[in-house]
């Protein structure tokens, strides 16, 4: 196969000009060349030897652009959708690194995790984004400082008291004159007393700055978990549970042990290299001179090896996140795990994913093991170099020995602060790769944003209007022209297919997405007027799938309003018909409900979760298929309760059963995100039209299942006769 040929990786390009499904365009990225192959088999070549060429990719609203620039200005460019995201950025990667200079074997593995907002590589200038959170306390931060200048100082008088006690006492008594004791413990009390205040100045450096990072940590998970809240469900739906616990957990840790620890050490080795520069310059400029020859080949050596250490750190934090989604997924589904016996392919999913994470911590490791000791070596023979070159000097009497025991026992500490430096570049790479992840959270903008100057909204009405709503997932038209009134404390029931936008259309009047095209109105305001929370407060949102926290039944009744009194509390429960059982729950309503409410049946569940809507008092109320999941008696419980929630209010109803939505006002059938017929139930079923037609559908099912739950019963009834008669034979009677 010619080299030309040997396509590294391949991107469909699905998405023509005007945004349109078209038939799809490929890229493919050889070792040589960037090739575009048209569907009518044409073909544009760009040769990566090409100067000036750069591949840039871009993400909005779920279409991906990626450009190609040459040096004067674009010379292509593509569209498509998410699906081919993982590709794309495979694709960049790839040609950034085939026009550097050579392919890394890294990047062409076929199993390598890839994250959408891992476009560009982490920087070891992120860390200056922290300034943000650190701002606060700079007046800490300076004294922090300061004591560090006053410490480094400290540890660097022993040696500088070492050269009269050699050339002055030590040297002239092996030559035959008397020790003086006064001198002597002169400059003993000296070393004492350095060592005594440099204690005491380390131990307040450390405490002070120990605490301003704990602090920054705090604030930096505070605040990325605060802007998390605020993202849209979009952006929730693109990311693993597991990961983005990873991100704010161990990620903020790692970059706190950074700030209270390596960051203040790194400060210390960098006075302490300076200030031990400066006094041996001062001694002797010569043999200071001859002592810092290592110094440039190991800053290059640095140099050489943070771009591995940070790309391989991001890639370990990557590979982690898969560790941790996976418990993230297992844990709370351990029931279905059993249910299903699949303990053994969870297991080994865990250790996939584990074995994953160990080899790409090895690809690092051969780095980092040969880096280390190399440094080493090079202060060690650094450390030879000036014994050999301060003996001759000595020889020629040029120094003293007290001198050269000084440039020693300096020599010992600017080596050992510079071996520490080097080792602090794995944890400074560390530190940027997880501060790159959080960034990549704080940096994402909701969809979904405030007003500036917000609509007040003391009260509502309850009065909705749509107005020509369009919405799109990405390129696919999702929602098209709909219009629609609803009348304050009307029930309004949607009907229709799966997939005919029923979902999308709840979703959009509580806001969770913003229309694309027109607008929605409550009380004759645009819904993007109102504050997001501010609007929330007035909705109340009864899922299919009720979810509870770990917590009391009180507590979880009470979470959207958490200062309700246990009145208020008791008389939502019994308007939602689940006084009764919490009553029989053994501490009633301080009873924990477990992790998502395990303890509590589905019907139990659904109860609590519409008194949670209940003491809200919300004058909109949404339904999401609140009956689908529980069996006929208890949705007749259900029933009761929703009875007494719609009362007074506007409601919009979501319901699998037709049958449950005969008390609405209206029926709005929709189909592909238009809508089709609106009237009562028994309008439309006069028209014989859509909704006609799938309430017809659903009464066939409805029947059928009916009839093979009868013959079901009829087959058991027969083969209890048969057992009956093989125990007691007519023969024997």
């Amino acid at each position: 196969m010619p080299v030309s040929d040997n396509v590294l990786v391949s991107l469909l390009v699905d998405l023509d000009e005007a945004l349109r499904f078209a038939h799809e365009t490929q890229l493919h990225l050889t070792p040589t060349q960037l090739r575009e192959v048209s569907p009518d088999g044409r073909a544009r070549i760009w040769p990566l030897a090409a100067p000036g060429l750069q591949l840039r990719l871009a993400e909005h609203a779920g279409v991906a652009t990626l450009d190609l620039l040459g040096p004067q200005g674009l010379l292509a460019r593509w569209r498509f959708t998410l699906v081919g995201q993982a590709a794309a950025v495979r694709l960049v990667r790839l040609f950034e690194q085939l026009r550097g200079g050579g392919l890394q074997p890294e990047a062409t593995e076929s199993e390598e995790a890839v994250d959408t907002e891992l476009q560009s590589a982490p920087s070891t200038w992120v860390l200056l984004r922290l300034w943000r959170f650190a701002h606060p306390y700079r007046l800490q931060l300076f004294w922090g400082f300061a004591l560090t200048l006053l410490a480094t100082g400290a540890t660097l008088v022993p040696p500088y008291l070492t050269i009269p006690l050699m050339d002055d006492i030590l040297i002239p008594y092996q030559n035959g004159k008397p020790i003086a004791p006064g001198e002597v413990a002169l400059y003993l009390s000296g070393l004492l007393g350095a060592a005594l205040v440099g204690w005491g100045l380390g131990w307040a450096r450390t405490y002070l700055l120990a605490l301003v990072s704990e602090r920054i940590g705090a604030d930096l998970r505070t605040t990325t978990y605060e802007h998390l809240l605020t993202l849209p469900l979009d952006y929730f739906g693109g990311k693993r549970t597991g990961d983005l616990m990873a991100r704010i957990g161990s990620e903020t840790d790692r970059i706190n042990v950074f700030l209270s620890l390596h960051a203040l050490d790194f400060l210390t080795d960098l006075i302490m290299i300076g200030m031990t520069a400066v006094i041996l310059v001062s001694i002797n400029p010569l043999l200071a001179v001859v002592t810092l020859v290592p110094l440039p080949i190991i800053a290059w050596m640095i140099h050489v090896v943070r771009d591995k250490l940070r790309t391989g750190f991001e890639k370990i934090d990557r590979v982690w996140s898969e560790v941790t989604n996976v418990l993230a997924d297992t844990i709370p589904g351990i029931r279905v795990v059993k249910a299903f016996a699949q303990e053994k392919r969870e297991a080994e999913r865990f250790r996939a994913a584990n074995t994953h994470n160990l080899q790409a911590n090895d690809r690092l490791n051969r780095t980092w093991s040969l880096f280390t000791p190399t440094v080493t070596l090079m202060t060690e023979i650094g450390l030879l170099v000036v014994w050999a070159f301060g003996v001759w000097q000595v020889a020629r009497d040029h120094i003293t020995v007290g001198v050269l025991t000084a440039f020693i026992a300096y020599i010992g500490r600017f080596y050992t602060r510079l071996d520490s430096m080097s080792r602090i570049v794995s944890v400074t790479q560390k530190a940027a790769a997880g501060a790159k992840r959080i960034f990549d959270i704080l940096d994402h903008v909701s969809t979904v944003p405030d007003p500036v100057q917000p609509v007040r909204l003391p009260q509502v009405q309850g009065a909705i209007e749509l107005r020509g709503v369009g919405f799109r997932y990405g390129a696919r038209s999702v929602i098209r022209d709909l219009n629609l009134q609803i009348r304050p404390g009307e029930m309004i029931g949607l009907a229709g297919h799966s997939g005919s936008g029923k979902s999308t259309l709840v979703n959009l009047i509580c806001r969770f997405h913003d229309v694309s095209e027109g607008a929605i109105l409550v009380d004759g305001q645009d819904v993007r007027r109102f504050a997001v929370a501010d609007f929330r407060r007035h909705v109340g949102l009864v899922l299919q799938e009720p979810f509870l926290f770990f917590g009391t039944i009180a507590q979880n009744i009470a979470y959207g309003r958490p200062d309700a009194s246990r009145e208020e509390i008791v008389a939502a429960a019994r308007a939602a018909h689940a006084h009764d059982f919490i009553l029989r729950l053994p501490q009633g309503y301080d009873s924990l409900v477990g992790e998502r409410g395990q303890g509590l049946s589905g019907g139990e569940r659904q109860r609590i979760s519409i008194a949670r809507a209940l003491l809200i008092d919300p004058r909109i109320l949404i339904l999401d298929e609140a009956t689908s999941a529980v069996d006929t008696e208890t949705e007749k419980e259900i029933q009761k309760a929703l009875d007494n929630l719609v009362k007074g209010r506007t409601t919009i109803a979501i319901a699998h059963r037709l049958s449950t939505l005969r008390k609405a006002d209206r029926l709005v059938v929709m189909d592909r995100g238009e809508i089709v017929e609106v009237g009562p139930h028994d309008e439309l079923m006069a028209r014989q039209g859509a909704y006609w037609r799938l309430y017809q559908a659903q009464q066939r099912q409805a029947d059928d299942e009916e009839k093979a739950q009868a013959d079901v019963a009829e087959i058991a009834s027969v083969a209890v006769a048969l057992d009956t008669h093989a125990a007691h034979p007519a023969g024997d009677a």
